[in-house]
């Protein structure tokens, strides 16, 4: 097989054989430069210290080296655009080992110092043509030497030397000529191992950046946060939904000590590490933005490959969600059996309470009207049983609310109403506005959606004594309603649910934290004349339509808002 074909051969291997081959061309050109240059300084070297070599020598050799400078010319701009690559990089070896050997024939034969450059150029016809065309360059060189030491020999060209013994002569060609051989070969071999080696690595290294990739689109498109630590404690790793949680960026969360990002999770990657195992909990936690969630935490040992700690994973989802749910679940739960339980006890109050009625009005006109003596102590008895008898009425209400009748309800309308009811009973000191969506309508039973606003709005000025704005408004939410969950915020989302929100805000006194979960209970209240059956009817009506209720304190401003969800109806 000829280099021509071995070399073309090489090149039909694809894109990046094609690449590569072109590139070894172009190195191949940038030696041929070098060595000109480098020979030009050492033929300039040997002519300040008087070599010993005639003109004819001289001009023979300044004149390859000038040749080789204008081959180089002359091939540059084909690199790349000729059809036949291989027959073009065999004209090059071919012309190198015809420039070496006009190098060494002009600069003593067998004597010359350039003899060596016949091992660059079996060299990196190594790399071009792999072991054939190595050593069919290597042959040609050695060919090509014989040449010069018979030129030399037979006085072709004068030479500095004088004529040497012909079994000298043929031991010195058969010791070149075989070790450019052996060059050669080896050279072949170190380059077909470099491919071998180097295709292998690329491959892995392929390999690797494409598991790096699927980690890393993994570990970004996890619906819960994620942090590893080093064994210090200083995170290493921050990923997006972490985030999103946390309101910490990657960059700044890297290298924080994690106790920073999450407060209270350190007990648990203790209790982890001592029991070699999993540790989960559910802390209560504020973010960057000051909001308060409830994190579901997970801790996990970090392992390296010899199974020795090297960290800690720890992963975490916002289930602030969860929480009110289950929360709300705790509150229906106990005021369905508070409200049974009480509903009985009511109607065996309510009888008593009739018959005292009957018995005190009775003896009144029994005793001929009314003495001094007796006059204020009847007035506070039926005073007294007509107060117990409207909150036996108001908590019958609650417990056994009458059955609701949805219906299609405009909210501004709604909202008149109860304002126009209001205005009666409403303080100077207060004032009402309103921010209320046009067309906007819910799914509700309108007598009991009045008694709810009635009861929020007298609950709202009642809590502001000393006066001041009393807002409602109301507007359209949509959201994604919830197929099943493995998170508490992120969870399946499959269709869109309409609700109006109707919120109540007021600027007095706030509620308390530590009684926050208690508002709703039956008979709970933070006034001294209150009932606590407000906020718990309220409760009772919105989820029975199917809604929510909704209570924060010190929100954009406002002391207290109430808000109330329930299904939209679209416009007609």
């Amino acid at each position: 097989m000829s280099i021509g074909s071995r070399a073309v051969e090489g090149s039909q291997r694809g894109p990046k054989a094609d690449e590569r081959f072109e590139r070894h061309l172009i190195i191949l050109m940038g030696a041929r430069l070098a060595l000109a240059s480098a020979s030009f300084v050492i033929a300039l070297a040997l002519d300040a210290i008087g070599g010993n070599l005639t003109i004819q020598e001289w001009d023979g050799f300044y004149a390859t080296v000038a040749l080789a400078f204008v081959a180089t010319l002359i091939y540059w701009p084909f690199v790349g655009r000729i059809q036949r690559p291989g027959l073009f990089a065999a004209v090059n070896i071919a012309t190198d080992i015809g420039l070496v050997s006009a190098l060494v024939l002009f600069s003593g034969a067998r004597e010359s110092v350039f003899t060596f450059l016949y091992m660059v150029v079996a060299i990196y016809a190594a790399t071009l043509f792999r072991r054939y065309g190595a050593i069919a360059a290597a042959a040609l060189a050695g060919g090509a030497y014989g040449v010069v030491l018979l030129a030399g020999q037979n006085g072709w060209v004068a030479t500095a030397g004088e004529p040497a013994d012909a079994l000298v002569l043929m031991t010195t060609w058969i010791v070149h000529a075989g070790a450019l051989v052996l060059v050669a070969a080896l050279a072949a071999f170190l380059v077909a191992e470099l491919e071998r080696t180097g295709s292998a690595l690329d491959e892995r290294t392929s390999a690797l950046e494409e598991l790096r990739t699927l980690h890393a689109r993994t570990v970004e498109s996890l619906m819960s946060g994620l942090l590893t630590t080093n064994p210090e404690g200083r995170v290493t790793s921050f990923n997006q939904e972490a985030e999103r949680i946390s309101g910490i960026s990657r960059a700044e969360a890297v290298g924080l000590d994690f106790e920073r990002i999450l407060p209270g999770v350190r007990a648990l990657v203790d209790a982890a590490e001592e029991d070699d195992q999993r540790s989960r909990a559910r802390i209560p936690y504020r973010n960057r933005q000051g909001k308060d969630l409830h994190l579901g935490v997970g801790t996990y040992v970090l392992r390296d490959a010899e199974q020795a700690p090297s960290g800690h994973v720890v992963i975490f989802q916002d289930v602030s969600e969860v929480v009110q749910m289950e929360r709300e679940l705790r509150r229906s739960e106990r005021l369905a059996a508070i409200g049974e339980l009480s509903a009985s006890i009511a109607h065996e109050i309510r009888n008593p309470l009739a018959a005292i009625s009957g018995a005190i009005q009775v003896l009144r006109d029994y005793v001929g009207g009314t003495t001094e003596e007796s006059k204020p102590l009847m007035e506070i008895v039926e005073r007294e049983v007509d107060r117990l008898n409207h909150l036996i009425t108001d908590f019958l209400q609650f417990a056994r609310p009458e059955r609701a009748h949805p219906e299609r309800v405009e909210i501004s309308k709604v909202v008149s109403d109860v304002l126009e009811m209001f205005e009666s009973a409403r303080p100077a000191n207060i004032r009402v506005e309103l921010e209320i969506e046009d067309s906007l309508a819910a799914r509700a039973d309108s007598e009991q959606l009045r008694q709810v606003l009635w009861n929020l709005i007298l609950n709202g000025a009642q809590a502001m004594p000393e006066g001041g704005i009393l807002r409602i408004a109301a507007r359209r939410s949509v959201e994604a309603s919830t197929q099943g969950s493995d998170s508490g915020n992120r969870m399946g989302r499959d269709e869109k649910a309409s609700w109006v929100e109707i919120a109540v805000m007021d600027q007095g006194s706030g509620i308390s934290p530590d009684v926050m979960d208690r508002v709703f209970d039956p008979f709970f209240t933070t006034r001294p004349n209150g009932s606590g059956l407000g906020l718990a009817t309220v409760h009772r009506i919105v989820e029975s339509h199917g809604g929510t209720v909704r209570l924060d304190s010190g929100v954009g401003g406002w002391s207290t808002l109430v808000c109330v969800r329930l299904p939209c109806m679209e416009a007609a």
